[in-house]
């Protein structure tokens, strides 16, 4: 990324996603989190027109499959029984984000067409000098699934669960959609939290000093390592964003009496938050709930945020007023033997996730359809198989 100018990158059409602009991806290398030494080697694609940056595809040349969020495991034991490599392959993503975004960068006004087709033939050509298995383009938006598709790439279909503002007054003009059950359920968790005397502190990037920003990573990495994991994120790249990037990030720090106990940590977008990392230093009863969900819609709603991706798995968001939703990702797999078994697999795959979702909507704590209206289970239905 510091091959090319964050004023360029940034005037592509990133739809208003913080974790696609320049300052985020550039502190993604330089601080260590996504780069060669942790698997994730940055093989951007780009697209000039008379010196003028027109398209991106962000891209990484990836040698595991963690931290991408859309399993693939299974697949490269297959590789590995029948004596190929899987390893390499190339990922457009954003790393470690699993969040919905354009990939197909393209700068408005430009040819989207010619550059699109520039960015995938580029990626292609790629693929095979790199010898690379296959190419992966992770959480695309409906343009960008819909044109690669087109262009034989296979789509996969997953599921989150996400809030959807409709306009609501204030929290409660929320929790008036629920239940009597289930709205009953909602606040009797947030009292437990105020009951404790926990108190939250509202915080962005030009607000975190570096004590501050010292005792929200500790708690997140603590997160991790009782997983038995370090954090994909050093503590380097969230200086760098909270400097670069003040307005987009925020935290939500949870504080007993004066000490901090629990933070959560969020990316603004343009219209959407999303939310990221949480931590605590101690088992509070419904902490979780409260600074990982409930804040985070406290704050859609003051701010009149449309939309609300706390990430990635998690039934127990569907009480918590999040519904299911679709995301996609589009494979490109060299080896016809393998591209035609993977190809029928997501065939089966694609059935059994919509059935799911459709399933999980009966659990919704809505009185009626939802807050959201129509989710559109039935897209992909149709798509070529």
């Amino acid at each position: 990324m510091e091959e090319v100018g964050a004023q360029d990158w940034n005037a592509l059409d990133l739809g208003g996603r913080p974790f696609l602009r320049h300052e985020f991806l550039l502190a993604a290398e330089l601080s260590g989190s996504a780069a060669t030494g942790t698997g994730w080697t940055p093989a951007h694609v780009v697209v000039e027109s008379r010196g003028v940056l027109v398209g991106a595809l962000p891209l990484y040349l990836k040698t595991h499959s963690w931290g991408e969020f859309v399993f693939d495991f299974s697949w490269a034991r297959a590789y590995e029984q029948h004596g190929l490599a899987y390893y390499p392959k190339l990922v457009s993503a954003s790393p470690f984000t699993p969040a919905t975004g354009p990939r197909l960068l393209v700068r408005p006004g430009a040819d989207a067409a010619a550059i699109r087709t520039a960015l995938l033939a580029a990626a292609r050509t790629l693929m095979r000098e790199v010898r690379a298995s296959s190419l992966h383009v992770l959480f695309a938006d409906v343009p960008d699934r819909e044109w690669l598709t087109a262009q034989g790439l296979l789509p996969r279909l997953d599921c989150q669960f996400h809030w959807n503002n409709a306009g609501f007054a204030d929290f409660d003009d929320f929790l008036g959609t629920f239940t009597a059950e289930k709205r009953k359920k909602a606040r009797r968790e947030r009292r437990r939290v105020a009951e404790a005397g926990i108190e939250f502190v509202e915080l962005h990037g030009g607000d975190l000093d570096e004590a501050t920003l010292e005792v929200v990573y500790a708690l997140h990495a603590r997160t991790f390592a009782e997983r038995g994991n370090p954090p994909y994120f050093t503590l380097d790249f969230f200086r760098r964003i909270a400097a670069a990037m003040p307005a987009a990030l925020m935290v939500k720090l949870a504080t007993l009496g004066r000490e901090p106990v629990a933070a959560a940590v969020f990316l603004r977008g343009a219209d959407t938050l999303y939310g990221r990392y949480w931590g605590a230093a101690a088992d509070f009863h419904s902490l979780h709930f409260e600074a990982c969900y409930y804040q985070g819609i406290d704050y859609c709603i003051r701010e009149g945020l449309a939309r609300f991706e706390p990430g990635t798995q998690g039934e127990h968001k569907i009480a918590r007023g999040f519904s299911p939703s679709p995301v996609w990702s589009l494979h490109e797999i060299r080896h016809p033997g393998f591209r035609a078994a993977i190809g029928e697999y997501l065939v089966r795959e694609r059935a059994h996730v919509l059935d799911y979702m459709d399933a999980i909507r009966a659990h919704v704590p809505f009185r009626k359809a939802g807050p959201d209206g129509t989710l559109h289970l039935d897209v992909g239905r149709d798509l070529p198989q």
